[in-house]
């Protein structure tokens, strides 16, 4: 085996492996790089945002993570800055590895002498895009899966290394999609670099995986739009859409006020009721203590759990204890 070998031992330490991204996910992987004894030469990651009630200035966990080991952090604003390039060709990168990230310019990706790989969550070519996990929950998949591949010019597109299946649960949601995938993620990255400083990798030219009969499903960013419910859809699919859009940035709705006003409400959790709906879609029906329901076009879509706009999340049942009075 390549691990066992001494030269490969060598080059595990000395290759310089400049890594980038920003969220949770990401920094799982990152994680594991430095925890398998790789030599991680930079972190290029995000700038500093604004959060919380105070609106201070917060480092995403991937920055927390390097500042916190010493490792030389890069936050370009731009990732076409001369002053950007300048610094990342100092440091100078052996190999690249990217984990939900931005786009990046082919004088970024093409700059390391192994490449630049990037960790898609979805089985490319199917879910091309920002938000591969959200939409095969979405679309109702009970498969998706991970994919490692060589950055090129079209995003999503470069030669596949590895590829790694994993089901969706048929109540999952796509924050515990995420979870698991963060973990095996990690171990997919680790095994794409072993394979590259080794000698031993291969690639697979998408194109060949694309088989005409089968359209390819996009996964675009999800936008403000997309969340919003249209309750005239089937119950499965307004129940998929809650699920892979749960627990950010939740597909909503709004609900009347008994003032008259309109209050958009967040859903995080909720089921099917399996017969005729109660009323007219988007009718919404309650007991007042115990349940929260509203009809879609073929059946009733049981609500578990909420957010009222300006208050915190809650169970139904909470809910109702607090603002069933005040619901039409």
């Amino acid at each position: 085996m390549p691990e066992k070998s001494g030269i490969f031992l060598s080059m595990k330490s000395t290759v310089r492996i400049v890594f980038f991204g920003t969220p949770q996910i990401a920094l799982e992987s990152l994680k594991a790089i430095v925890e398998s004894g790789y030599h991680v030469a930079g972190v290029v990651t995000a700038p500093d945002k604004p959060a919380g009630r105070g609106m201070k200035l917060r480092a995403s966990p991937v920055k927390q993570y390097a500042v916190d080991r010493g490792i030389t952090v890069l936050q370009p604003e731009r990732m076409s800055d001369p002053a950007f390039l300048a610094e990342l060709k100092g440091i100078n990168p052996d190999l690249q590895i990217v984990v939900a990230f931005r786009m990046m310019p082919q004088a970024v990706w093409e700059m390391p002498g192994l490449g630049t790989i990037n960790l898609h969550a979805s089985l490319l070519p199917q879910y091309r895009g920002a938000a591969p996990i959200n939409w095969a929950v979405i679309n109702g998949e009970t498969v998706t899966g991970l994919t490692t591949f060589f950055l090129q010019h079209k995003i999503d597109t470069g030669n596949i290394i590895y590829r790694e299946s994993l089901s969706i649960g048929p109540h999952e949601t796509a924050g515990e999609l995420h979870e698991r995938m963060k973990v095996a993620g990690a171990a997919l990255v680790i095994r794409t670099i072993d394979s590259i400083i080794s000698g031993n990798v291969q690639t697979i030219n998408q194109e060949d995986l694309i088989d005409p009969d089968i359209p390819l499903k996009p996964a675009p960013k999800i936008y403000t739009e997309t969340c919003e419910i249209d309750w005239n859809m089937p119950s499965a699919d307004i129940y998929n859409m809650i699920r892979g859009l749960s627990p950010v940035p939740a597909a909503f709705t709004e609900i009347k006020l008994n003032d008259g006003t309109l209050a958009a409400m967040k859903i995080f959790r909720a089921g099917i009721e399996n017969q005729a709906p109660v009323g007219y879609p988007g009718m919404l029906s309650t007991d007042g203590r115990y349940f929260l329901k509203i009809s879609a076009s073929d059946g009733d879509i049981i609500i578990y759990e909420l957010q009222l706009a300006g208050r915190k999340p809650m169970k139904t049942e909470e809910f109702l204890r607090g603002f069933g009075r005040n619901i039409i």
